[in-house]
């Protein structure tokens, strides 16, 4: 049994590691689990980990890796005091004070920390079409985030697959940039609302193919062209675009706190407490970034709530006597 930490922070995208710097500053000599690496968007560093320029950054005129900008996160974090570990959380206990944390078997007894206060910040993963070769070919064609890379595709012909209300949000502003969007979508006829559908049908630069899912993502380092199957009569055709933008929806990293933290209809947690912005449920426990938020999933915000949960951790920690 480990001393108990002033703060366990679990994830190490921009949300957790700003708030390892702010926490950090404050002294309080946060512990930060980053995750294991894998190939997915939970690993250390989050999804800014798969994604190769990140150009809306602020501060960074020239722009930068996404991996690079995580490595600088960390460093600072690091620098002030915050202590980082890769290993993935497999259990939280967030039933009482001091709450438990485990990493490694989450059947062992004994948990591996104790926290007075813990920053839930495992952020969230974009769902995919499960295809070979599509998840090595993100940041190198394929997309899930149309205002992080859509200005990479200027005068080029685009695909977006989905039917819901951000797929037509992806479509809509990806015009800005593409000679031609199409939109491809299982179903004949769109989930999204009519407003949206509205937008899509008056747009001269985006053509729906009703009917139809993606059956094949072509290239080696670089997408060269999609397979597209008509999901009636089966006949499979060659589209000739630079750019896939998967848009199928998020689905939050919150499987490790089911029944303890309050979540709404799509997995989210909910935050919002006591006039702290990053407060859950649970006294003492906050969260930020994507992990809670379904609107902006932007590098930027996320940073910006993992300052607001740093900053309600230390106040709730100082009126507790820790």
């Amino acid at each position: 049994m480990s001393d108990i930490r002033n703060v366990i922070i679990i994830g190490s995208g921009p949300a957790g590691l700003t708030s390892a710097i702010y926490t950090a500053r404050a002294n309080l000599a946060p512990l930060v689990l980053e995750g294991e690496p894998s190939s997915t968007s939970d690993q250390p560093g989050g999804q800014l980990m798969l994604t190769t320029d990140v150009e809306n950054f602020p501060g960074f005129p020239e722009g930068i890796m996404g991996p690079d900008l995580m490595a600088r996160f960390r460093e600072q974090a690091v620098r002030f005091g915050a202590e980082t570990k890769m290993e993935k959380v497999s259990r939280v206990d967030l039933s009482e004070r001091p709450f438990k944390v485990w990493t490694g078997k989450p059947d062992a007894d004994a948990p591996t920390y104790l926290a007075h206060s813990v920053i839930v910040s495992t952020g969230a993963r974009s769902l995919m079409l499960e295809l070979p070769n599509e998840r090595e070919l993100i940041g190198r064609g394929v997309s899930t985030c149309a205002t992080c890379d859509g200005f990479f595709f200027r005068d080029h012909h685009i695909a977006v697959v989905g039917g819901g209300d951000s797929a037509i949000e992806e479509a809509t502003f990806l015009t800005k940039f593409a000679d031609k969007v199409t939109l491809i979508h299982r179903r004949d006829e769109l989930r999204a609302s009519k407003i949206m559908q509205e937008r899509a049908f008056d747009n001269p630069k985006i053509e729906i193919r009703w009917n139809s899912q993606v059956v094949e993502v072509k290239g080696d380092n670089k997408l060269a062209g999609i397979v597209v199957e008509d999901t009636v009569t089966g006949e499979r055709a060659d589209l000739d675009v630079t750019g896939l933008f998967v848009a199928i929806g998020h689905r939050p990293n919150t499987d490790l706190f089911a029944g303890q933290l309050d979540a709404d209809e799509n997995g989210y947690l909910v935050t919002g407490r006591d006039g702290q912005a990053s407060a859950t449920n649970v006294e003492g426990v906050f969260a930020c970034g994507d992990v809670q938020d379904h609107t902006y999933r932007q590098a930027i915000t996320a940073a910006g709530s993992g300052c607001q949960a740093a900053i309600d951790t230390e106040r709730w920690l100082e009126a507790n006597h820790h």
